[in-house]
């Protein structure tokens, strides 16, 4: 049937496209250049995978599911997410994921999990081949991320010269240079060493494989020697992977790819069995490579302790008997890009620490799939304001296990991990097998088939288990993104498929025998599959459409230009109801009353009118926000902003300010510049002695916050003085004046404001 043909074709390569396009895509117009359109890309690819497998089901007449070795803990772990997200703090938020990503949410793991059974139950006899030719893919993509990264470390970046014209670096700011640190078309220079990690172990099997389809290909041309072609090939890329992992400067990468290059080699001797000597004939290719890394290395320095001092730049200050140039890290302190200085180490153990106690509080299903970015702000540890990051906001605990922990409590983080301990115990197992090892732990597992055996010894094979386990390595450090995410469920399949061990056992149900065309039923289901597909598609086009408004209007409100970014907020609103839209465009509509309320006898009738109509669909958009979603301290954060930015020219807003402030304070107790502003609002409203308990409070939170210090000093001169202006405690004055000089002391002795303030106090 041409049909079924066609559609077998599509879903080969579709999964295609989904290798080689996730990677690269990236576009400047949304509102999150890079992992949004990303995770958009794969719904899309997957809705398109579902419609030709369903067309499949239907000329077939039959449902085909293969079974895998991680059924069960594949399902365990959907069903604790689904649970996690039925009692979340935000179901919304959990079901698509938190928004400028969506990569984590309900919605996206559903799909990787389908995408996983759809790959494996559309091909039977050719698994092995399709499977190869990913590889082949990937590597592909992986050769173009690379080279478009690698020019943007001499200051040449292909993506400002997409967005700007220009082939410099000008397109990005201070705090993100890729000059630093690259990042290519990942977004973020972890991101990037994450996803090289996996391809530079396949990559170089590749290179030492005796057989690989570039091999095959040179061969059908009759090419001399292609042997040489394909090392060259394939060593020249693996060298391209490994010098841009070590020029994004992300240890946890870094450490990944040199952990899978031990791990490769150490299996390539220990399951082919050989004697060094031997080895070092055998694989003279594997040694040429990983000789090039070194002198890589050796010249762009590893920037990892010990590593680093073996180095040319360590070798030259030696000989020339200098002090040591200062850390690249330091270099990071010195653009912003460490943001402010505090070692980044020291921030992520307080953000795990974090994530335990809000495991702690909530151990069986967590605070809810994505949700971290809220629940921390509940149990964020005080020692947290201490760091440069003081006020940014965590929307990942920077450790995939902990987020699981934290978000999907016990449940989720057992059934994640279980689907790593499967796959590591069933490879263990098999590779035991393979050596004649016996360890009674693995008899629980089915005897290790002879093809098993013998395709395990084939490096491309064990090549995946090194990629994998740069997953758990990066994992640890840093969270997956929506490649790595793709990767963490294929790489399992691909070697289960590779090697034999996925079994035969299916699910399988017919509905009829099959015929060569259609009947009329077939025709209209069909038909509704279609429809339904590209009426989903349309709706995800709609929402990039209203991304790309939501991302003008957000840029508009920042840089002043309130009212021409109200009506792209207004237009994103329209096209997709998405509470960050609504909230965006709630704040520019109070920011654009207070404007024209501050015209005062100027305005007319009609301005008077509108202004009127903004506050009041800005308060009520505030409103149903924070009812549908009462834990986001965000929404919160904002209608503090509406109602003070009202209160600027109607005072009796601003008891509204401090109330929403108050709830801000209850959902982050422990941030210093919550408490900051709720201090601050409390001696706007009149509440001067509240306001002096509250700051004082804030300076034990973080005693190096100037604007705290200064604060206090003012509020502590308000109660010093009489209606008169005269000093009357002259207690209280001394604690105002010793706020100040605190600052001076402590944090700035030439501050101006200070000075300049105290000096007026002397002439009370």
């Amino acid at each position: 049937m041409r049909l079924l043909n066609f559609s077998q074709k599509a879903i080969e390569y579709l999964f295609y496209a989904l290798f080689f396009l996730v990677p690269i895509v990236f576009l400047g117009s949304t509102s999150e250049l890079f992992e949004l359109n990303k995770i958009w890309l794969t719904y899309s690819l997957a809705i398109l995978i579902a419609l030709f497998w369903g067309i499949k089901i239907i000329a077939n007449k039959r449902l085909l599911i293969r079974r895998t070795p991680l059924d069960i803990p594949i399902l365990l772990f959907l069903s604790a997410n689904i649970l996690s997200t039925i009692f979340s703090w935000d179901p919304y938020v959990s079901f698509w994921g938190y928004y400028s990503r969506f990569n984590g949410g309900l919605l996206s793991i559903i799909t990787y999990i389908f995408l996983y059974y759809a790959f494996v139950s559309s091909f039977e006899g050719e698994l092995k081949k399709v499977i190869r030719n990913l590889l082949g893919v990937s590597l592909l993509s992986g050769l173009f991320v690379s080279l478009w990264g690698l020019p943007s470390h001499f200051g040449y970046d292909p993506t400002c010269l997409l967005f700007r014209g220009t082939l410099d670096v000008s397109c990005w700011t201070e705090q993100f240079q890729p000059k630093v640190r690259i990042f290519s078309t990942m977004g973020q220079p972890a991101w990037l060493a994450a996803y090289l990690s996996i391809l530079l172990p396949i990559s170089l099997s590749y290179a030492i494989s005796s057989k690989n389809a570039l091999l095959e290909f040179f061969e059908k041309l009759s090419l001399p020697r292609p042997q040489v072609w394909s090392l060259v090939f394939f060593g020249s890329l693996s060298s391209l992977f490994f010098l841009d992992i070590l020029y994004t400067n992300t240890r946890s990468g870094i450490l990944a790819m040199l952990l899978s290059l031990i791990f490769f080699v150490s299996i390539l001797f220990f399951l082919n069995r050989t004697s060094f000597k031997k080895s070092v004939s055998s694989y003279k290719k594997l040694w040429v490579i990983l000789l090039i890394f070194a002198l890589i290395g050796f010249i762009v320095k590893i920037p990892l302790p010990y590593l680093e001092k073996v180095s040319l730049e360590n070798l030259k200050q030696t000989y020339q008997n200098k002090e040591p140039a200062p850390a690249k890290e330091a270099v990071l302190e010195r653009t912003g890009v460490a943001l402010g200085g505090t070692d980044s180490g020291r921030i992520r153990s307080i953000v795990w620490r974090g994530a335990i106690d809000i495991f702690r509080a909530n151990p069986i299903l967590g605070t809810g799939v994505e949700t971290f970015a809220y629940s921390y702000y509940k149990y964020r540890p005080i020692e947290h304001n201490l760091t440069s990051e003081y006020d940014y906001l965590y929307n990942k605990a920077h450790n995939e296990y902990l987020n699981y922990l934290a978000t999907t409590g016990i449940l989720g983080f057992l059934s994640y991990f279980l689907i790593i301990a499967v796959f590591v115990l069933r490879t263990k197992k098999a590779a035991f097998d393979a050596i004649k090892l016996r360890f009674p732990l693995f008899d629980r597992f089915p005897k290790t088939s002879e093809s098993t055996m013998r395709e395990l010894k084939d490096p491309i094979n064990f090549s995946l288990l090194a990629a994998f386990l740069t997953i758990l390595v990066t994992n640890f450090f840093g969270f997956s993104v929506v490649i790595v995410n793709i990767y963490l469920f294929f790489l399992p399949l691909f070697f289960f498929g590779l090697t034999d061990m996925l079994g035969t056992k299916r699910i399988e149900r017919t509905f009829g025998k099959a015929r060569e065309a259609f009947s009329q039923g077939q025709k209209v289901i069909a038909l509704l599959l279609t429809v339904l597909a590209f009426f989903l598609i349309f709706i995800l086009g709609k929402q990039w459409i209203a991304d790309k408004n939501y991302a003008l209007g957000y840029n508009l409100s920042r840089a002043g230009q309130y009212e021409q970014a109200y009506s792209y907020l207004l237009k994103a609103t329209s096209l997709r109801g998405e509470p960050v839209f609504q909230d965006e465009l709630s704040v520019n509509s109070a920011i654009l009353a207070s404007f024209v309320l501050a015209q005062g006898a100027e305005s007319s009738t009609e301005s008077a009118n509108l202004a009127g109509e903004l506050i009041q669909n800005a308060i009520n958009s505030s409103d149903e926000l924070v009812a549908s979603h009462p834990r986001n301290i965000v929404f919160w954060k904002s209608r503090v902003r509406i109602f003070y930015n009202l209160s600027q020219v109607d005072p009796s807003y601003l008891p509204k300010a401090l109330e929403a402030m108050k709830k801000v304070h209850e959902l982050g107790p422990t941030e210093a510049s919550i408490s900051y502003n709720l201090g601050v609002l409390y001696g706007q409203n009149g509440e001067v002695e509240k306001a002096v308990k509250e700051l004082e409070r804030t300076v034990r939170l973080k005693p190096d916050y100037r604007d705290a210090w200064y604060a206090l000093g003012i509020f502590y001169h308000e109660l010093a003085i009489n209606d008169a202006g005269q000093i009357q405690d002259k207690e209280i004055q001394k604690k105002a004046e010793d706020a100040l000089n605190y600052i001076l002391k402590n944090i700035n002795i030439d501050d101006e404001t200070v000075l300049q303030t105290l000096e007026s106090w002397q002439n009370l």
